[in-house]
Order: C-alpha cells, then structure tokens, then sequence
C-alpha cells in the first residue's frame, strides 16, 4: 500500500472520527480526499498547491478551536511549509495533525525533487513536535487515532507500507514495539522498513544469526529506554530508514547510544547523495542500499 493510499483510509476514519468530533476538518495540496469532502463538504478545504498558505489556513483554524488534519505529500509540506509548521503550529502550539504521504523515494521516478529523505530531521528539530512513522496500513490507523489525542502538533510520514501478518499492537507514542526478540544484533526500523527489518533477520537466521527487530514508529519522543535496553543486550544495532542518514532515526539512536557510551551501530539509510535514477521504486530501494539484502550485510559486518 503507497503511502497516499495510506493517507485515503486514514481520511475514512477521519471521517469517523469527525462523527464524534464536531471541530475536525481537513484540509489538503490538490490530493483529493473524495470521501470525506463528500460527508463533509464544509469542514473540507482543498487550497491547492500551495504548502505554505496550507499549514498557515490550519493553524488558524486550531487558533480558533478547530482540529485540523492536513492531508499533503511529505517533500512539499515539510520542506516548502516548514517555517509556517515551526512559527504558526509549533511556536504557538497549534493543534494540527500533518498526514504527509509520498515519504522517503515512493514517489520513484519522479525525481529527487518528489523524494522525502529530509523530513524526519527537519521536523525533528522542531520544539514540541511529535514525529510518527507508522509500520503498516493498519498501524497507520491505530496512529492516527493516537495523534488525534495529543495535544500538540504532530507529523506523520507515510511511505510505502506492506501488511506485517498478526501485527495489531497498541499504538502508544513514545513506545518502541519488539515484533521479534533476538540475542545478537538489534534492526531497528521504521516506517515501510520495518517489513524489510523482518525480512532480514529471517535471512540473518539462516546463517545462524538471533536478530531481534524492533518497530520504532515513534521518532520524537524517541524511546531510549528500548534502545538503550538493544545496546546493553545484543551490544550491536543496525537502524533501517528510508531517509537520509543523516538526522533521522540512526541519528538520534546514535545520539542515545553515544550518551550511553555502550553499544556498536551501523545505519542504513540514503547516503549524503541525490537520489537521480530513473527507476522504478522497488529498484531504487535496492541501488541505494535499502532492501533486505543490505540490512543482512550491514548486520553480519558488525558482528566481525
């Protein structure tokens, strides 16, 4: 499931959820939200292209009472719309939800203009911002019913999703999910990559390796306790994003571990390079190292 199809059933249950709650409206960059427009044509807003008049109508809407979720494509909402999502949501504590679908290279052979590798670090360095990255199709739904409770601004990237089979774990943002235990080395992924973490560690069991995989769907508020508790078990931990390398999930794990002074981590995630291959995305996963095979490989290096 891509991460925009993603985003059209979390707008069913919004839809739900606006039953219950008179003040949710949503709003959205020209990605049509049909059926939601069509129960609620008045508390539905399409402003078009324009990321930044988007995140600041939102923000005026929470500052007179209103629960706006915001429907937009991850490169454009976070990165054209990021001063009005630190200055008018997060600096004045608007509640606005941001449902950014297309995240990491989903958007494939559109180009590195249409890929989302910075967006975890941008909204990240935000003060208050709380920063999801559900796993499956269903765990986005458990996501945003958990979102619609905070009082706060919050981002929720979605990319390419595939169904975890048996996965129904409460949603509770800030708590790290073990979907695999394991006495050698910890995968810690998060968003689609989680689905890739599991694959590897049943290749790295194979080869008789015990990889334990944790889903860490929440990026701010991190969990230290449950990295902190992977760098003192298995002592090695291999992070899997889509996303740069640089100010994601790896980097604030290695802020964790580097606190600790314990434990060994490998990243896996987008170098510090453009993504400019015209491929279709399940190949661009693999040119740039983000398919299971690479997280295999960067586990069995740390174990030498």
């Amino acid at each position: 499931m891509s991460g925009y199809f993603a985003a059209l059933s979390a707008a069913e249950l919004l839809g739900e959820l606006a039953e219950q709650n008179p003040d949710l409206v949503l709003l959205t960059q020209d990605l049509s939200m049909a059926s939601f427009a069509a129960r609620f044509p008045d508390r539905y807003v399409d402003v078009g292209i324009t990321e930044q008049n988007l995140i600041g109508v939102a923000a005026g809407l929470a500052h007179a009472g209103k629960l706006p979720f915001v429907v937009a494509m991850a490169p454009f909402v976070s990165m054209r719309g990021f001063e009005q999502i630190r200055d008018d949501c997060a600096y004045n504590r608007n509640n606005v939800k941001i449902l950014a679908p297309f995240a990491g290279l989903e958007a494939g052979p559109w180009g590195a203009t249409h890929h989302a590798m910075e967006d975890i670090a941008l909204m990240r360095s935000i003060p208050g911002m709380t920063v999801l990255s559900p796993a499956d199709p269903n765990e986005c739904l458990r996501a945003v019913r958990a979102a619609a409770a905070v009082n706060g601004p919050v981002y929720m990237r979605l990319g390419f999703l595939t169904p975890i089979d048996g996965y129904d774990a409460e949603f509770q943002i800030g708590q790290a999910v073990s979907l695999r235990p394991g006495g050698d080395v910890t995968i810690i992924a998060t968003g689609g990559c989680v689905s890739t973490a599991l694959a590897a560690s049943d290749t790295l069991k194979a080869d008789g390796v015990s990889a334990a995989v944790l889903n860490m769907h929440t990026l701010k508020p991190l969990d230290h306790a449950a990295v902190e508790r992977a760098a003192r078990g298995t002592g090695r931990i291999v992070t899997v994003e889509e996303h740069s390398i640089i100010g994601g999930l790896g980097g604030a794990v290695a802020e964790v571990i580097a606190e600790l002074g314990v434990g060994r981590l490998a990243r896996v995630g987008i170098r510090d390079v453009f993504c400019t291959e015209v491929e279709p995305y399940p190949e661009l996963l693999r040119i740039h190292g983000l398919d299971a095979a690479a997280v295999h490989a960067a586990a069995r290096k740390l174990m030498k």
